[in-house]
């Protein structure tokens, strides 16, 4: 590697930032084929029911429908949208349309016209009866033994506990035990992009499905198990995305709409509204948790009992996976011998949960960091301090026997953070006696880099250096926005020496795209995909090299490639282009300027952070306004510093939004209220604080240049660090999530303010 770096560190403009400016970039939405028509869905507007009867006559005779489709035209293959990868063990509970609702935006039927605004008026036309059931809302009351049951079983899914060390033993010797039971809500990820999918059919009844996802190859894998077909048949292309945050990391509207071409033989568009995705696509979980943590006299954490109850919804899904990945996360933050983490989960009446950006991090961090900075309340300790006692050191294992927890750099972000933010002096001011009160919080986050030790983690990539010179890599990357591409681009400049407008990076396509494992998600793509990239521009740099000194008849070491050019050390005039070189390469050795390999993650270490707070709370009116917001982020090597900075802006709004505004609520008929922007409301520029981000940039020495994730682990502290900024600010413990002004003044009476 050369002392200094050209690509990597630099803050390179992302690849297709001329075609957004522009308006050029074709998301899904702006595609047509020829002859296509367009889908709309119905999805139930109660929350617990069997379908008793389906009216599409009025529909069907709408000029311009084509059909209408229920459960009753649809397979009855059962599948489960989180499974991506052949051999993965899930409980297959959904299907493409059902005949038994089980929540407000559950899947009824699909209209097909031949324009939209037909097929929404159809919609509209149908009739349902149905056959009313109690809706559970509540998980708690879902675990009762009396509970409706949402499916054939009971409600509950699964139990399971993780632990290290003796939890009992060590509770009986603290001199202070300190609980809380926190509840987070369920979260939508308001996407710009709304969910769409366009899927085709070809004469040979092959299907090709245009999908802003987030994994190619589980969307081909769901697809065909839904249709009952082979999923050779099957080709999935990523469109450009506006937007994700793991809403579109499970395929929701891919089966539907690839059975719908299928069964018309024609092309099919479908999109979702607004109020559409919120309540029929994914949600965050909501997770209820109780802490318990025992310390000792000096602040050192003796044991710690985690309990929390998770809600899957409607469906299974992820429900165990992001639960279980909550659990392991809660162990690598902090150094606490024994500790146990008991997890439930149920079924609701309420829609689905599923990946959303942090993976369960958001919860688990919420529940034990607002819990940490009220045993610090407790013991009259700094919260700064109290965690720097107890935080985790670098390369320190994993208590559950996991992967190495890499070069943990916490402590790092804790003590730079709390200078940077003038802790102390915010932290012991005096109060404010005023109307208006200031108070400041801190919380820490941990999270992980891809699935090393968990499930199969790996990537094959193909790099070739053509004979004009263009470098291309193939490989299933897909890009949320976020520059993953042009993140790949930086590592295989760097390492090849050569101009990174020369180098090509697609979106995935099964058809094209060598296989991946797992696409984008568990915040592996840097770590992982980026440590592949970097691996095939090595190999296809010595292959180069080895080439060259044929060509030349000189030994590999003489051989310099630097600038897009290959020389000679002792020999100037010895010179070609990457191109020159590729063409030498093809014609006289009948090979190619590339490489494909198959790279295997070398492990999960994980990435940390911390953010510090400053909050101003309305006494009058529980109104919040977050003042300034520090995010620091022990990232390994910031690959793209802009990118990183961007990252870390964005999670920290919707960090904002889960402390202060955003949940999705519902009646006592399970039905959902906060159907648009009007009503569920995300943190817009005119509230979002001054934010300033920090990074510890200490090499992970098994990432490329060093480099870790942060585009999810960026999302986690902003929560507890506001909460506990406002508890305080007034003096009083918010358990309950978001903060809303009703929450504050409800807790602020209690307390007698």
């Amino acid at each position: 590697m050369r002392e200094s770096l050209k690509y990597v560190g630099a803050s390179v403009p992302i690849h297709d930032a001329e075609q957004k400016v522009t308006g050029k970039l074709r998301y899904l939405d702006d595609m047509v084929l020829p002859d296509m028509l367009h889908g709309k869905l119905l999805l139930s507007n109660v929350a617990h029911g069997n379908i008793k009867r389906i009216d599409a006559a009025k529909a069907k005779a709408l000029p311009g429908v084509v059909a209408v489709f229920t459960h009753m035209d649809a397979p009855v293959n059962r599948y489960n949208s989180h499974k991506w990868i052949d051999g993965m063990e899930v409980v297959k509970d959904e299907r493409i349309f059902t005949e038994k609702v089980r929540f407000y935006g559950d899947r009824v039927a699909a209209v097909v016209a031949v324009d939209r605004q037909t097929a929404e008026r159809a919609v509209g036309l149908i009739e349902v009866e149905y056959e009313m059931l109690p809706a559970v809302i509540d998980p708690v009351e879902a675990l009762r033994p009396n509970a409706e049951r949402i499916h054939e079983n009971v409600n509950l899914l699964y139990r399971k506990t993780l632990e290290c060390g003796n939890v009992e033993t060590a509770m009986q010797a603290a001199c202070r035990i300190v609980e809380d039971r926190v509840e987070t809500p369920k979260i939508h990820h308001a996407a710009m992009e709304t969910h769409a999918c366009l899927a085709d059919v070809d004469p040979a009844g092959n299907l090709t499905v245009w999908t802003p996802c987030q994994v190619i190859f589980q969307a081909q894998l769901i697809i065909a198990e839904a249709l009952g077909i082979p999923g050779s048949k099957v080709r999935v292309i990523k469109s450009a995305i506006g937007g994700s945050f793991g809403g579109k990391g499970q395929p929701v509207l891919e089966p539907v709409c690839a059975f719908l071409a299928q069964k018309l033989n024609r092309p099919v568009k479908l999109v979702m509204d607004r109020g559409q995705a919120i309540a029929g696509t994914r949600t965050r979980t909501k997770t209820i948790g109780t802490v318990r943590t025992a310390v000792d006299h000096n602040g050192m954490i003796m044991a710690r009992d985690i309990d929390v109850l998770v809600d899957a919804g409607g469906y299974f899904t992820n429900g165990d996976a992001v639960a279980m990945a909550m659990g392991k996360k809660a162990f690598k933050l902090y150094r606490i011998e024994n500790q146990r983490y008991t997890a439930a989960g149920v079924y609701t009446n309420t829609p689905i949960g599923g990946a959303a950006r942090g993976y369960g991090s958001p919860q688990i961090h919420a529940i034990t960091e607002i819990n940490l900075e009220n045993t610090a309340r407790q013991l009259g300790m700094d919260p700064v301090e109290f965690r720097l006692k107890n935080l985790v050191h670098p390369y320190d294992k994993d208590p559950l026997g996991g992967p190495e927890l890499g070069n943990a750099r916490i402590l790092d972000c804790v003590r730079q953070g709390a200078a940077a933010f003038n802790w102390k002096e915010r932290y012991f001011r005096p109060k404010d006696q005023g109307r208006y009160v200031r108070g400041v919080g801190m919380a820490c986050c941990a999270h992980g880099n891809g699935y090393y030790g968990a499930y199969p983690d790996f990537i094959t990539l193909s790099l070739r250096i053509a004979a004009d010179g263009f470098a291309i890599l193939k490989g299933a990357f897909h890009d949320l926005g976020c520059g993953t591409n042009t993140t790949m681009m930086q590592i295989v400049a760097e390492t090849l020496d050569m101009d990174i407008s020369k180098i090509y990076v697609p979106e995935a396509d099964t058809l094209v795209s060598p296989f991946d494992s797992a696409g984008t998600q568990a915040s592996r793509v840097t770590y992982v995909c980026g440590g592949a990239a970097m691996q095939a521009a090595q190999k296809v740099r010595e292959k180069m090299r080895r080439y060259a000194a044929r060509y030349f008849s000189c030994d590999v070491e003489a051989v310099v490639m630097e600038n897009g050019r290959v020389r000679i050390s002792d020999k100037p005039s010895a010179t070609l282009s990457y191109g020159e070189l590729a063409a030498i390469i093809q014609k006289t050795y009948s090979d190619e300027a590339g490489e494909t390999i198959t790279y295997q993650s070398p492990g999960n270490p994980t990435s940390y952070g911390a953010n510090f707070a400053e909050v101003e709370v309305d006494t009058v009116t529980g109104r919040v306004k977050v003042l300034e917001l520090l995010a620091v982020h022990d990232v390994g090597k910031a690959i793209n510093k802009g990118f990183v900075e961007g990252q870390v802006q964005g999670a920290v709004q919707m960090g904002l939004g889960m402390a202060l505004s955003e949940e999705i609520t519902f009646d006592t008929q399970g039905r959902v209220q906060t159907m648009n922007f009007g009503k569920y409301h995300v943190i817009n520029a005119p509230d979002m604080p001054e934010i300033k981000v920090l990074l510890v940039e200490e090499l992970e020495e098994s990432g490329p240049y060093g480099a870790k994730s942060v585009g999810e682990v960026a999302t986690v502290a902003t929560a507890p660090a506001v909460i506990n900024a406002i508890n305080h600010a007034v003096g009083i413990n918010i358990d309950k999530l978001p903060a809303t002004p009703e929450r504050i003044m409800e807790k602020m009476k209690v307390r007698g303010r």
